[in-house]
């Protein structure tokens, strides 16, 4: 079992951000069921590079991310890969609440009047933590939705499955490169809850194994092999553009 490095938990309808390192790897776990986390991905040492989520379905051929995906950025390197997962399905395409979104389903709810119960939206959490690196709303890009289920119906419309997930379940992601993570835990922007939902998530930093040639996401998809290859040159210092 890999060694704990660091935990703490994330409050319902928070936000934060940090910089995960190299061969150290995140786990997050929904506390009491139902929750959503969104999550974007940027390179520290190039905050152009930032998480791709076309280049991250198309190239795995998947439309839900579970145990063997790696999340790509947008110059075809692998910022994390999923080593463990007992959600099953987590989507990366409905993007985020916004402050209408929030207002239209549950009212209005400020700061001034309701101090830390207020209703905090997606978007705008992003663009906080965005900002305390030089980043704004140009730099926003598709974020994931851990926890989350959206699945097409036969009328080919999304359908947000509400409580995806179950109290202690988990996703694991190990850092392939070192990459600034910003996260929040805003309710999905689907989500159909009679009430604003609050989930809180307990996050653990941890010493991950190093990525053997049989690891299961490094071979789980072609495309992944090239990934690998596009990071073990971007850590020799030869930038070869991001080929795939």
């Amino acid at each position: 079992m890999s060694t704990i490095l660091y935990e703490d938990e994330i409050a319902p309808a928070c936000h934060w951000s940090l910089r995960m390192k190299r061969g150290t790897s995140l786990r997050l776990i929904d506390k009491e069921g139902g929750a959503n986390v969104g999550m974007l991905f940027y390179n520290p040492e190039n905050l152009l590079e930032r998480y791709n989520a076309p280049d991250t379905l198309k190239c795995q051929h998947t439309f839900k991310l579970t145990k063997g995906h790696c999340l790509y950025s947008d110059m075809g390197r692998i910022f994390c890969s999923i080593v463990e997962d007992t959600v099953g399905w987590h989507e990366t395409v409905c993007g985020n609440t916004t402050k209408k979104i929030i207002e239209s389903k549950w009212g209005e709810h400020n700061y001034q009047q309701y101090r830390n119960d207020w209703q905090q939206n997606g978007y705008n959490s992003f663009l906080v933590e965005l900002a305390k690196y030089g980043l704004g709303k140009k730099d926003m890009a598709a974020n994931l939705n851990l926890f989350s289920c959206v699945e097409v119906n036969q009328q080919g419309e999304l359908c947000y499955r509400e409580n995806n997930s179950n109290a202690g379940d988990y996703i694991e992601l190990r850092f392939e490169m070192d990459t600034l993570v910003l996260l929040h835990t805003c309710p999905h922007p689907l989500s159909v809850s009679n009430q604003y939902p609050r989930k809180p998530v307990q996050y653990q930093i941890r010493q991950a194994e190093p990525v053997a040639e049989n690891d299961f996401c490094k071979n789980s998809h072609p495309e992944n092999q090239r990934g690998f290859k596009n990071n073990t040159l971007y850590h020799l210092g030869v930038d070869n553009g991001g080929c795939c």
